[in-house]
């Protein structure tokens, strides 16, 4: 494919210097992996691999598997009836589906932000302390304050909340809300950071600064991200996949994959000629 037949939105401007952070080993195993929900399959053979500190975007059309790839990851699909998964999914080298899996400690160690903030009707420390006390992670107020606002200052938060940590934290705008489901996820200090559609219900401003802050995160974590957005994933992400009817087409670098992707069915996507 010629890079000149893409969109001029669509051409592809690599992550500002500063933010490049070069891709370490991998973290995430996934071979073979099938997914149900009950005896419909939505999930076909799926070979991944995510490696630690990079963005990995996961793209495709609305039904196409990406959010229930997702949650795979750390078995959020456990809450619905019915639903169950076939293969090989590794974190860090462990079965994650094995028997006897510590599921609790799996969602500790991997973080999930959801497509609209969620907020707990507690104040702003409140919620992020949540997961410290539910987690015994903070032996006292001292320390639980100091992780309240180590956590927000890292979702880009604390300078606009600091002086009204006690109140609603429902009464914080919807860009503010999602930091702040951020700062929540990151106080029990994840390795791998979920992200399903963070930015989908934002304002083009408020987008921005999410997508700012995925990119320094990223020197921390790892980041997995479904979007529609294929400027956004072009702006941010090392990697991307596309998925289609519940199968993985491509993954390669975002750059090439944008620029001169390997698959026609690829090329129709992120030339809108389908999807």
């Amino acid at each position: 494919m010629n890079p000149t037949s893409l969109p001029p939105a669509l051409h592809f401007t690599p992550p500002a210097a500063a933010n490049r952070v070069e891709p370490g080993r991998p973290v995430i195993g996934v071979r073979g992996l099938d997914f149900f929900y009950g005896p419909a399959q939505v999930l076909f053979g799926i070979e991944l691999q995510v490696r630690e500190r990079e963005i990995l975007a996961l793209i495709g059309p609305s039904g196409c598997g990406k959010s229930t790839f997702l949650r795979c990851l750390n078995r959020m699909n456990d809450t619905i009836p019915g639903a169950h998964a076939r293969g090989l999914v590794e974190i860090d080298g462990h079965n994650i589906y094995a028997p006897h899996t510590n599921v609790i400690g799996l969602r500790r160690k991997v973080g999930m932000i959801f497509q609209r903030s969620n907020p707990f009707p507690f104040s702003i420390a409140e919620n992020v302390a949540y997961g410290l006390k539910i987690n015994g992670l903070a032996k006292n107020r001292s320390e639980r304050m100091a992780r309240i606002e180590s956590s927000l200052r890292a979702a880009g938060l604390w300078d606009e909340v600091k002086d009204r940590l006690n109140k609603p934290a429902l009464s914080l705008s919807g860009g503010q809300q999602q930091r702040l489901c951020i700062a929540r996820a990151l106080a029990i200090e994840p390795e791998i950071l979920l992200m399903d559609e963070p930015a989908s219900a934002l304002d083009p401003i408020t987008t921005t600064r999410i997508e700012e802050l995925a990119l320094e995160l990223k020197t921390r974590y790892t980041i997995v991200i479904v979007t529609h957005n294929l400027q956004q994933a072009a702006r941010i992400s090392d990697r991307t996949s596309f998925f289609l009817m519940g199968r993985v087409v491509e993954t390669d670098s975002t750059q090439r994959m944008f620029t001169n992707p390997s698959r026609k069915e690829t090329e129709d996507y992120i030339t809108g000629r389908f999807g």
